[in-house]
């Protein structure tokens, strides 16, 4: 039998999320493509057009599929909005945005898949034409988010052997490879620091993508016995708070929140549209989405940062000239207070109009969380507070969400109590933990022990993927 991992076939990464798809291979310390998760009608004569001004190519190599995904969905979508003037076309994730949304397909909400048959198309696309990989050859590492029902890892089995017939399929839990990732970093820059106090003037581990990942391969296998920490997965569609000991989920303290990339970008729309900004419809989600991810950033205190702001507004302020794709012609976007309130969502929720009533602050949710869990283990994990997913990269997240954490646990302790150590982890991997952390694993010894082979599939069926290692009492 061969083997299920050689550097000539390496597994196939792929963490598929409500807003952006990370697809690669396993020993890479990127992914090869970040692409959004969403599915678009067929490359006609016109939309191939369209592909091409967008630098996608003339023509697509696969023809025969009718149906386009990632940012060549939304090209082809726009460009059918554009030609029936029916508006804006929804954003990755959004579910749907406007008449023209229609066209487009989000198989992911929320973090789970709810269309499983736009989700196969979507990865058979993923492995033929963006990889190009023959999946008989290669095992396939997909995550998958907390909480997420047996019946859902079973149907992935049914796709991955039944349509595929991969040689072999990992099920990932997203928060165990944000912390495989940020132990890995951590561990590297200890001892990149360890080197540096000692006078070293070597400098050529400090940048390199593909060797990070070899650095710490060969320790994985002793990792798992130093996986305590609680992960805060902030991605497009939703937050997740996990607590992680010894490399094992604690089911009943996960919480989940409404407060993710999506809201920040709701709030930045709301406030341009308020104000009267000259956005065109057609294009508003994405160019507030543009203006969160490069002009955004988290106050370490709202009430003085609106200080600065009225006393030297030529200082803050931004003003953004952007081109109108349908006419043409340039539009001007003033920025001002938007730019630290939209991320002030995950602090203070009520800012937010999409949040339910009563929802509670990401640092209150953390909080709730490890308190939640066994008294012998919350030392652990507020000592390792983990962040992962793009919307935690804003300036200033970790250090505002470690303040109000101290200061919450602070109100509590008695006098003279040992003061709680908190460390929030922000690392040079963040924005990829779960995919790194899924590249790692894969390359590991150990990962023969746990990827379910094509042999087992065929002699037990699905059921080999009903249930998560990760979910066993400690």
């Amino acid at each position: 039998m061969q083997p299920i991992w050689n550097i000539n076939r390496p597994a196939v990464v792929m963490d598929c999320g409500t807003g952006f798809s990370k697809i690669g291979f396993a020993g890479n310390a990127e992914p090869s493509f970040v692409i959004p998760t969403a599915l678009g009608p067929g490359a006609t004569s016109t939309t191939a057009g369209a592909a091409a001004t967008a630098g996608f190519g003339s023509r697509p190599l696969l023809g025969d599929l009718d149906f386009t995904i990632g940012d060549e969905a939304l090209a082809a979508a726009q460009l059918a909005a554009a030609s029936a003037g029916s508006g804006a076309v929804g954003a990755p994730g959004a579910g749907g945005g406007g008449a023209a949304a229609g066209a487009l397909t989000f198989p992911v909400r929320q973090g789970v898949v709810m269309d499983w048959d736009a989700m196969e198309r979507f990865w058979q696309k993923c492995l033929f034409h963006y990889l190009r990989v023959d999946p008989e050859e290669h095992s396939v590492v997909v995550t998958e988010p907390p909480l997420n029902p047996p019946e859902s890892r079973e149907a992935m089995a049914e796709i991955m052997f039944e349509s595929f017939n991969v040689a072999g399929l990992y099920v990932g839990m997203q928060a165990v490879l944000a912390l495989y990732a940020g132990w890995a970093t951590a561990d590297r820059a200890d001892k990149e620091a360890a080197k540096a106090g000692a006078g070293s003037t070597s400098a050529a581990g400090s940048n390199g993508g593909g060797s990070s990942a070899a650095a710490v391969t060969g320790h994985m296998s002793t990792a798992t016995a130093h996986l305590t920490g609680t992960v805060v997965d902030v991605g497009e569609g939703v937050a997740h708070i996990i607590p992680v000991v010894d490399g094992f989920v604690l089911e009943g303290a996960i919480k989940s929140l409404p407060l993710a990339g999506r809201a920040v970008t709701g709030v930045v729309q709301q406030m341009l549209r308020e104000r009267g900004e000259p956005v065109p419809p057609e294009i508003s989600m994405e160019v507030c989405r543009r203006i969160k991810e490069g002009h955004c950033y988290v106050a370490p205190d709202m009430l003085r940062e609106f200080g600065r702001y009225d006393r030297d507004p030529a200082k803050y302020h931004r003003a953004l000239k952007l081109p109108n794709p349908r006419t043409g012609a340039d539009f001007r976007v003033d920025l001002g207070y938007e730019r630290f309130l939209a991320p002030e969502v995950f602090f203070s929720p009520g800012i937010c109009s999409s949040a339910p009533h009563g929802t509670p602050s990401l640092p209150r949710a953390v909080d709730d969380v490890i308190q939640a869990c066994p008294i012998d283990t919350r030392r652990a994990l507020y000592g390792n507070v983990v962040l992962s997913g793009g919307s935690t990269m804003f300036k200033n997240f970790g250090r505002r969400l470690a303040a109000d954490l101290t200061a919450a646990t602070s109100r509590r302790l008695q006098p003279g109590a040992t003061a709680i150590d908190i460390t929030v982890r922000s690392h040079a991997m963040q924005r990829f933990a779960v995919w790194f952390g899924g590249s790692l694993v894969a390359c590991d010894p150990g990962f023969r022990a746990v990827c379910h082979t094509r042999e087992q599939y065929h002699e037990y069926g699905p059921s080999i993927c009903r249930s998560n290692y990760v979910f066993q009492d400690l």
